[in-house]
C-alpha cells in the first residue's frame, strides 16, 4: 500500500505489502456459457497462437476514430488489465502503466487518489480536479471541474482510455487531461458472476453483477460492498456501489440507453497527514489532531443518465445525452473551533446534458469528419459549515447555496488530404458562471457572481508515410477555473474569492506511434506546455487548503511505451516518463520562487510487466513501477525520495461444466520498500 502524507511540506510515501493476500473468485454463468461468457484470461482479448496486435478504435475524442488516426497521445487500458487478477479497489492498479500518468494517495478513500496527467491535477486537495473524466458517455466531473470516483466500481469497467494533454476544445473546462471509461455491457448469453476478495488490513471486497442480450435489449448490473480496515489508525472505509446499464436497440440505426449509479459510503476515515519525526516513532499512527476531532467523510450519491444514438442517414449520427443526480455529503476536518467551521455538509442536485451531430462522408472529392455539439450543466449546493467540538456538529459558522451554470458549444473537422495525411481543428467556447447565495449574514452578505468566458481552439496534422509510421503534432489548449472548493475565502468568511482567476495552459506536441512486425505496438511523444495563473493549493491559518495563482509555469516532458506479445502466451509492456516542470514566475509573501520545481511531480518514472497466460486457465503478471524523487512544497526545501515497487499477481481459470472457478492471489511490494523524505 501507499500511504502519501503531507502536512507543511514535509511528505512520506509508504508502500506495504498485503501481506499474502488471497483472493477468491466464483463465476456462475447461465445456462448457456459458450457465448455468455467473460473473456478467458489472455492479454488483448485473444486466444490465438499468432501474437498479433488487434487495431485499436477509441472514443475519448467524442466520436469513434481508430487510434491509428488521432493526433495526440492517447492510452487504452482493457478489461483483462482493469480486473484479472486485481483487487479492484483504485485506479493505480491499472493506470500505473500508462506514461504522463501519476497516482498518489493510494487506500486513503476520504481524500481520494490523487490522479494526475503531465501534472495536470497534481495539486488537488482531494478527489481530481484538472482533468475530465467520462463515463459511459456521460461526464462525472462537475460543472466546475471537480471529480469524485465514489460512483465508479473498477469491477465493472470494461475499457478505460487516456487522452493525455490539454483537450478543452473537446470538453471544456478542467481538461488538462481526459479519462473515458466504459462499463461493460451484457454478454449475448445471459451470465451471473461472484467474486469474494480478501487481503491484509481487514480487506473485504464482495462482488456480484450480471448481464446479456434478450431480445433487443442489452442488460448489466453490479453491486459491490468494501470494507477496509487500513494500514494505518483512523484509515476505514466502507462502501456499497450499484451500477445498471440497459441498452434497447430500436432498430438497426438507433439505441437508448439507460445509466444507473448509486453510492453509499457510510464512513471514510481520515488518518490525517504525519510530520518525518512522527512517522520514524510510528507510521502507522494518526495525527493526534485527526484523532481528536475524527476527521473524515460520508457520502451518498445517486445519478440517472440516458443516451440516445441515432444514425438517421448513412454517414450521419445524432447523440442526445441528459443526466440527473444528487450527493450527499458530511465531512469533519482536523479544523478547531477557534480556527473556523471543521464540519462541513452539503446536499448537491445536478442536471446536465448534449446533444452532438457527427457528419462522415465525402465532402470536395476528399473524406471528411465533421462534429457539431453542444453541452450544457447545472449544480446546486446547500453548503454549512459547523464547529467541529470533538468529532460532534457544534455551532453554524457559514450558510450559502452555490449555484454552477456551464454551456459549452464546439464543433471539430478532420480533413482526409490522403488517406494517410490528416488535417484536424477543433474549438469550443465555454460560459461558467458562478452564483453564491449567503444565507448566513452574521459576518455580512457575502453573496456573488462571477462569470468565466473562454474559447479553446486546436488543431493537428497527422501523417503515416510507412504502414509501421506514424507521426502527429498538435497545438491544444485547457483552461481550469476554480471549484466551489477553491474559491473558498483564506479570511473563513463565505462568498467567492475575488482574488483567484482561472488556469489557463497551451501544449505544444509532437509524437509517433506504429506497429512493428504486426507485433511491437510503440508510441512516444514529446510536449511542451506553458501554464498562465496556475492555480496552486497552500495552507491556511486554520489548516484548512486554500488556492491562489501562481504566475507562470512551464512543463517540458517526454512519454513513451512499447507493447510486445513475445509468444501466444507471454505479453510484455514498457512506459516511462520524464517530466521537467518548473515555476517562470511566482511570487510569494516571503519571496520569489522562480526557477523553482512544481511539487509533486516526478521528473522519471517507469512501469514494466510481463504478464502470462497459458491455454490451460493459468496466469500471473510480474511488474515494476519506479518513481523519482520528487518535491513536496513551493519553496522546494522538502522532498519524497525515490522508491521501487514490485508487484505480482497469479490465478487460476477452472472450467466446471456450466460454470468457472478463478482463485487468484496477489502480492504488494515484494521488496517492502519504505520511502521517506
Amino acid at each position: 500500500m501507499l500511504q502519501q502524507t503531507s502536512r507543511k511540506g514535509k511528505v512520506i510515501g509508504r508502500w506495504r505489502k498485503l501481506g499474502f493476500g488471497v483472493f477468491f473468485n466464483l463465476l456462475l454463468y447461465g445456462t448457456v456459457i459458450a457465448q455468455g461468457q467473460p473473456a478467458p484470461a489472455t492479454k488483448n482479448g485473444t486466444t490465438t497462437t499468432t501474437p498479433q496486435l488487434a487495431p485499436v478504435v477509441v472514443t475519448a475524442t467524442r466520436g469513434e476514430t481508430p487510434l491509428a488516426e488521432v493526433p495526440a497521445s492517447v492510452s487504452v487500458i482493457d478489461q483483462s488489465d482493469i480486473q484479472l487478477g486485481q483487487q479492484t479497489i483504485g485506479l493505480d492498479e491499472s493506470l500505473n502503466r500508462v506514461p504522463g500518468v501519476f497516482i498518489q494517495n493510494s487506500f486513503n478513500f476520504a481524500q481520494d487518489q490523487r490522479l494526475s496527467i503531465r501534472g495536470f491535477g497534481t495539486r488537488s486537495a482531494f478527489g481530481v480536479r484538472e482533468l475530465k473524466v467520462m463515463v459511459d458517455g456521460l461526464p462525472e466531473t462537475s460543472p466546475d471541474g471537480q471529480t469524485e470516483f465514489d460512483n465508479v466500481d473498477l469491477g465493472a469497467v470494461q475499457r478505460i482510455e487516456v487522452l493525455r494533454g490539454p483537450a478543452s476544445s473537446l470538453y471544456g473546462n478542467a481538461s488538462g487531461g481526459v479519462i473515458n471509461i466504459t462499463t461493460e455491457d451484457g454478454p449475448a448469453r445471459p451470465f451471473a458472476e461472484t467474486r469474494i476478495t480478501g487481503g491484509s488490513f481487514g480487506l473485504v471486497k464482495a462482488q456480484a453483477k450480471t448481464g446479456g442480450q434478450i431480445g433487443r435489449l442489452n442488460f448489466f448490473f453490479n453491486t459491490s460492498y468494501l470494507h477496509l480496515g487500513g494500514y494505518r489508525d483512523r484509515s476505514r472505509t466502507q462502501a456499497v456501489v450499484f451500477t445498471g446499464k440497459l441498452r434497447y436497440t430500436i432498430n438497426p440505426d438507433s439505441s437508448f440507453t439507460t445509466i444507473l449509479n448509486f453510492t453509499d459510503s457510510p464512513f471514510a476515515d481520515d488518518p490525517g497527514a504525519l510530520t518525518t519525526a512522527e512517522v520514524k516513532r510510528n507510521r502507522r499512527q494518526a495525527r493526534a489532531l485527526n484523532v481528536t476531532l475524527a476527521s473524515g467523510e460520508s457520502v451518498t450519491q445517486g445519478k440517472l443518465g440516458f443516451v440516445y444514438r441515432n444514425q438517421f442517414a448513412p454517414g450521419h449520427e445524432v447523440t442526445v445525452t441528459q443526466y440527473s443526480m444528487f450527493r450527499q455529503f458530511g465531512a469533519k476536518l482536523p479544523v478547531l473551533p477557534s480556527a473556523g467551521g471543521g464540519v462541513v455538509v452539503f446536499d448537491r442536485f445536478g442536471i446536465g446534458g448534449g446533444v452532438k451531430y457527427a457528419w462522415n462522408a465525402m465532402f470536395g472529392g476528399f473524406r471528411n469528419r465533421f462534429m457539431l455539439g453542444v453541452d450544457t450543466q447545472y449544480q446546486i449546493d446547500n453548503r454549512r459549515r459547523f464547529n467541529n467540538d470533538s468529532g460532534k456538529s457544534g455551532k453554524l459558522r457559514f450558510h450559502q447555496n452555490e449555484e454552477v451554470q456551464s454551456v459549452g458549444p464546439f464543433m471539430r473537422n478532420e480533413f482526409y488530404l490522403r488517406d494517410n495525411l490528416i488535417l484536424s481543428a477543433g474549438l469550443r467556447y465555454d460560459s461558467i458562471r458562478f452564483t453564491v447565495t449567503d444565507s448566513f449574514l452574521g459576518d455580512g452578505n457575502q453573496s456573488g457572481t462571477r462569470t468565466f468566458d473562454q474559447i479553446s481552439p486546436m488543431g493537428g496534422i497527422l501523417y503515416s508515410p510507412l504502414p509501421w509510421l506514424t507521426l502527429y503534432a498538435n497545438v491544444s489548449t485547457a483552461f481550469q477555473v476554480p471549484t466551489t472548493t477553491e474559491f473558498a475565502n483564506p479570511n473563513e468568511i463565505g462568498g467567492l474569492n475575488p482574488e483567484i482567476d482561472p488556469q489557463k495552459a497551451i501544449n505544444y506536441e509532437v509524437g509517433t506511434r506504429g506497429v512493428l512486425w504486426d507485433r511491437l505496438r510503440y508510441e512516444g511523444s514529446f510536449f511542451w506546455i506553458t501554464i498562465d495563473n496556475q492555480l496552486v493549493q497552500f495552507q491556511g491559518a486554520s489548516g484548512r487548503s486554500f488556492f491562489r495563482n501562481a504566475g507562470h509555469s512551464t512543463r517540458r516532458g517526454i512519454e513513451t511505451s512499447f507493447q510486445l506479445p513475445i509468444t501466444s502466451e507471454l505479453s510484455w509492456i514498457f512506459s516511462y516518463t520524464y517530466l521537467d516542470a518548473q515555476y517562470d514566475r511566482y511570487r510569494i509573501q516571503s519571496g520569489r520562487l522562480d526557477g523553482n520545481y512544481e511539487p509533486g511531480i516526478a521528473p522519471h518514472q517507469v512501469f514494466t510487466e510481463l504478464f502470462y497466460a497459458h491455454s490451460s486457465g493459468l496466469y500471473g503478471a510480474l511488474n515494476l513501477l519506479y518513481v523519482d524523487r520528487l518535491y513536496a512544497d513551493d519553496t522546494n526545501l522538502n522532498h519524497n525520495s525515490s522508491y521501487t515497487v514490485v508487484n505480482a499477481r497469479v490465478g487460476y481459470e477452472l472450467q466446471l461444466g456450466r460454470g468457472k472457478i478463478s482463485p487468484f492471489v496477489g502480492l504488494n511490494n515484494l521488496g517492502d520498500e519504505i520511502t521517506t523524505g
